[in-house]
């Protein structure tokens, strides 16, 4: 009953955080300073009861003042979120695990949304994200200080030498560095040796999804694929199930 309790506490969070995830992912691309809940259109701000976007969709689906709908991103967010934190106490028992898996899962979906949207995976979320991870290695228990400063340069390193080598290759925007600080982020996150496991995990499902399209004629050989999402996925897949996967490999 307790853990059912603690399931539904996380997943109204979950709501809350993606009202706010939504709000960054339209003002820090914007350059602009983060404010309470608004239109993209009007900048109107919404009263409290409005800060949801599934409370906006429940009272007519549009901006009082303008009339702009909610848009299917500001609602998918925050439903994705609240179902994964929602889960987040099945599988971490350790209260200070369970609070950074949480920060950790919502910096990346940020990540997601702002690289799906615009094409960016913004320093000004990378590199405190770093941090923050080096950080929070001081007091988890499935990570340490020495893991992830290795974890946060074994990132960097690796996709910097694809970045490099996309770039000798292919020319300037072959991949962005933007995934490199992604990577950088990952390691941090997740440590050493688990952020290998997150960039081939990245790289897979950046492939497989990229072949799928092409495949199926929504993309050509020449269209451009963020990988910064996959590499996000992965790196949730890692922060939830890391030692999961770790074990499979060791026992494979």
């Amino acid at each position: 009953m307790r853990r059912m309790v603690l399931n539904l506490i996380f997943a109204l969070a979950g709501l809350v955080v993606g009202a706010l995830l939504n709000v960054l992912a339209d003002d820090l691309p914007a350059r602009v300073g983060p404010s309470a809940p608004h239109c993209p259109q009007c900048k109107h701000r919404y009263d409290v009861s409005r800060w949801l976007a599934i409370g906006r969709a429940l009272r007519g689906g549009r901006c009082p003042q303008c009339g702009t709908p909610v848009g299917r991103r500001y609602i998918l967010a925050e439903v994705v979120t609240a179902l994964i934190f929602a889960f987040l106490p099945s599988l971490i028992a350790n209260p200070i695990d369970l609070i950074f898996a949480a920060a950790y899962v919502a910096i990346l979906i940020l990540i997601i949304i702002i690289d799906l949207e615009h094409r960016l995976i913004l320093h000004k979320v990378t590199f405190p994200s770093t941090l923050l991870a080096l950080a929070g290695s001081l007091v988890i228990s499935n990570n340490s200080l020495l893991q992830a400063l290795l974890g946060a340069i074994f990132g960097f390193v690796i996709f910097y030498g694809l970045y490099w080598l996309g770039k000798q290759l292919f020319g300037p925007g072959a991949l962005g560095f933007g995934d490199v600080t992604l990577s950088m982020t990952l390691g941090a996150m997740v440590g050493f040796p688990y952020v290998l496991f997150a960039l081939i995990i990245g790289i897979m499902l950046g492939g497989l999804i990229s072949f799928g399209l092409i495949a199926s004629g929504r993309l050509t050989m020449r269209s451009y694929v963020a990988y910064g999402p996959f590499l996000a996925m992965a790196g949730i897949i890692t922060v939830l199930w890391g030692e999961q996967i770790l074990a499979w490999y060791v026992v494979g």
